[in-house]
């Protein structure tokens, strides 16, 4: 199965009021989860390299590399996406290595900065043809969209997607960033009422922290890209540490990532199920 786009893949989905799961990639083990899992579940999926995950390894080239490596390999539609990146010199490598969609996040900065931003973003992206996603910000404050009590009113959310010309938005709406539990409560009326008055696909961050009920029902109300992360590394270290504490002997890298690596898998496999029921 060839590399598709981002934009190929949301695309589908919001047509059919269908969920896509995109997965944070934080090392190799994890994309080869993700694809797996995704081949186990037959839907389409999306590895996302973030900004602190090109920190971590120290460029943005190797992990991207074995990113695309395997959605290339994958027997389904696979999309690699730079996800919150804060510097447009990071976009435009992340770009000319060939990744094909990006989430440019300038939502910490004041709104006219933010719009002036991302506006020069696209335009630059979209001359290249790379689908762009980006999140408008708490107008007015400085913890971002994600800061807790945080909403996105749907006329804002307009007048930011025409003035910045974005190919999807992220959105407020209840979920928050790195949360451990998953008791996040979402408003699926404002969902909704998004949904109808934004023109592109919506996101939701956070949504690791969010019950399978609820992201089911965010599916149904209008949400179409279900960003996952701390859900994964939950599941990864978990089977680390439970496997590493029953043999304490063990060395070998592969006999306890191997297994790690694919509790990830069928955790993917869920989850995708969760946002296609």
């Amino acid at each position: 199965m060839p590399l598709v786009g981002t934009g190929e893949i949301v695309a589908t989905a919001a047509s059919s009021r269908r969920g896509v799961g995109a997965f944070n990639v934080v090392h190799l083990e994890h994309a080869t989860a993700i694809a797996r899992g995704a081949e186990a579940a037959g839907a389409p999926v999306i590895l996302q390299i973030s900004e602190n995950c090109v920190r971590y390894h120290g460029a943005v080239e190797p992990i991207l590399a074995g990113a695309l490596a395997v959605a290339r390999a994958a027997e389904v539609p696979v999309a690699v996406h730079l996800d919150h990146a804060t510097s447009a010199d990071l976009v435009r490598e992340a770009v000319m290595l060939g990744v094909g969609s990006v989430m440019y996040d300038a939502s910490t900065l004041p709104y006219e900065e933010n719009v002036a931003e991302t506006a020069g973003v696209v335009g630059w992206c979209h001359e290249r043809g790379v689908w762009v996603e980006a999140e408008l910000g708490e107008v007015g404050g400085k913890d971002g969209v994600h800061a807790p009590g945080a909403r996105t009113k749907p006329s804002e959310a307009v007048v930011y997607t025409e003035a910045t010309g974005v190919d999807a938005l992220a959105v407020a709406v209840g979920s928050s960033h790195a949360m451990l539990t998953r008791d996040a409560v979402l408003d699926l009326d404002l969902i909704g009422e998004l949904r109808e008055a934004v023109p592109v696909p919506l996101v939701l961050h956070g949504s690791s922290g969010v019950p399978d009920a609820t992201l089911t029902a965010a599916v149904e109300r209008g949400m179409t890209k279900i960003n996952i992360a701390t859900q994964l590394n939950k599941i990864y270290t978990g089977g680390l540490r439970r496997l590493l504490d029953a043999n304490p002997a063990m060395v070998d890298p592969r006999k306890y990532a191997g297994p790690a690596r694919d509790a990830v898998a069928t955790e993917v496999t869920r989850l995708l199920g969760v946002l296609h029921a």
